[in-house]
């Protein structure tokens, strides 16, 4: 059980937190943000109005239910006549083509600079928290006298092989028209192998994305330190090297949603305020309360993937063919969005089609979520046997404190690296086309369905290898819901954290 951060008395620094353009970078900064705000500090986030609603809720629940608390939101129209986007689009979930995600990310990265720097300003802080893509905020903080931190969505293992990867460039030494393209990554505590496809086209061409990981590097090695959502019981090798790879202090204090689990458990003691998030998907729980305990798969490639019909129509195949009942998340494609600037009918349509309702909808062991799926509440009800995943890291910790074993699809970011972790901890079965994407925008080989339903059939049935892997998840679960413990790494990690920047805002204020 994740222990409750118990809030203080003294005056308390006011903490700015900047979050980034998407879901998945948004929803572990807040909940650090809201952690803080909960032990004491003054607690400012800055963002535009449309991603300010993801989170807002939450943070009205905490202004009503924690007695004291002391945490706002400020938001900054987003620049969308600049950059010839409609209002609204503010978030990579809303990007119907990597073109304009990558309007969007200008729009955070370099439009908004000015107007967030003035408003921090203004504002005064004792400290900045903000997103690896404000990588300015560096700039600011120095300005200002006061620490920065960088807040980074991924684990030290990523990292490290980053480093590594730039540091010794392996990848530089294999044969283009070779057969076997895989190479080891030196200078690690592990035997770690992968291929040419499954890294970033970045470490083959100078392009934005490199330069904008290069400023993200240079503003962190100057920065007061690096908080990622992550916890050293799960891997304790890689946080031992870590700081001397990156030559940076590392805070691991994940997974987050742990602390916030704790956090709404015990606001729910006030039903006035708290909103049960199962209110609007009771028919996804009576349907899971039919099931077997471990029988269901559950599917999710997050809030933006949009893979190929014909990968889907594989997808829907192989999980029609499978034998275990299975609740899948469908992404709803609604009416053709207004930034398309051509009929494409070539990615995320199939799921609406006749055929694949016939395959899947009317399916018996099936459920479907279109949208939104309350992902945590699912992972830990007992039904749940398996997640087949793309690999993003906050789903992946989801996953292992539930201890929900993985099928893992890595598609783009870092997410090939999470499932290098997640083979070497013994926790997942590997399936997709081993091709790193550029974005969210699927591209890469489609994988058959016979290829996904021998994923489902390992996970899923009777078998030595899945009792080794679901003992391994489930002993993995007990390992990470420690660190949230008091005593336990993540949580000695957050209130020294917190203590450091108490520190620095008291040695600022008598200098």
């Amino acid at each position: 059980m994740a222990a409750v951060l118990k809030k203080q008395t003294t005056i308390p620094p006011h903490v700015v937190f900047l979050p980034y353009a998407m879901t998945s970078h948004i929803t572990p900064l807040v909940h650090i943000a809201r952690l803080f705000a909960y032990h004491g500090l003054r607690v400012t986030i800055i963002t535009t109005p449309h991603n300010a609603l993801i989170f807002q809720s939450s943070i009205d629940n905490d202004r009503c239910l924690v007695p004291g608390c002391n945490i706002s939101v400020q938001t900054l129209k987003f620049p969308s006549y600049e950059m010839g986007l409609p209002d609204g689009v503010e978030n990579f979930s809303a990007c119907p083509s990597l073109e304009i995600a990558g309007k969007v990310h200008y729009g955070f990265f370099v439009l908004l600079q000015k107007p967030m720097e003035q408003l921090i300003r203004n504002l005064k802080p004792q400290c900045i928290v903000s997103d690896m893509f404000f990588p300015w905020t560096i700039d600011l903080a120095e300005e200002l006298n006061i620490p920065r931190f960088s807040f980074q969505t991924a684990n030290f293992f990523f990292q490290c092989v980053w480093h590594c990867l730039r540091e010794y460039a392996p990848h530089e030494k294999v044969a283009l028209d070779s057969d076997d393209q895989s190479f080891l990554i030196p200078g690690l505590p592990h035997e770690i192998k992968m291929k040419l496809s499954e890294i970033e086209d970045f470490f083959f061409e100078d392009n934005f994305s490199r330069q904008t990981y290069k400023a993200v590097r240079e503003a962190e090695l100057r920065s007061q330190g690096i908080i990622h959502n992550t916890c050293s019981e799960l891997e304790p090798e890689y946080v031992d090297i870590y700081e001397n790879i990156r030559g940076v202090k590392g805070w691991h204090v994940g997974p987050t949603f742990l602390f916030i689990n704790e956090l709404e458990k015990s606001q729910n003691s006030n039903p006035t305020c708290f909103d049960d998030p199962w209110k609007k998907c009771g028919d996804c729980l009576n349907w899971l309360e039919d099931q077997e305990p471990n029988s269901v798969l559950f599917v999710c490639f997050g809030s933006s993937v949009r893979f190929s019909n014909d990968q889907l129509k594989e997808i829907a195949l192989a999980l029609n063919a499978a034998k275990c009942p299975f609740i899948l998340v469908a992404k709803e494609q609604g009416n053709k969005n207004q930034l398309e600037e051509k009929d494409d009918n070539n990615y995320g349509d199939w799921w609406q089609l006749d055929s694949f309702k016939e395959l899947v909808v009317n399916n018996k062991r099936c459920f479907i979520v279109k949208g939104w799926a309350p992902q945590v509440l699912i992972l830990e009800h007992r039904a749940i046997g398996g997640f087949l995943t793309h690999c993003g890291w906050n789903s992946v910790l989801e996953a292992l404190t539930m201890g929900i074993p993985l099928i893992t699809w890595p598609l783009f970011a870092e997410q090939f690296y999470n499932q290098k972790l997640l083979v070497l901890l013994g926790l997942a079965i590997e399936v997709g086309s081993d091709v790193w994407n550029s974005g969210f925008i699927v591209s890469s080989p489609v994988v058959s369905r016979e290829k996904i339903e021998l994923a489902i059939e390992r996970l899923m049935y009777d078998s030595e290898e899945r009792k080794k892997i679901r003992a391994n998840a489930k002993l993995m679960a007990e390992k990470v819901k420690s660190s949230a413990e008091e005593g336990g790494s993540s949580h000695s990690h957050l209130i020294a954290l917190i203590e450091e920047i108490k520190h620095c805002a008291t040695f600022n204020s008598s200098t």
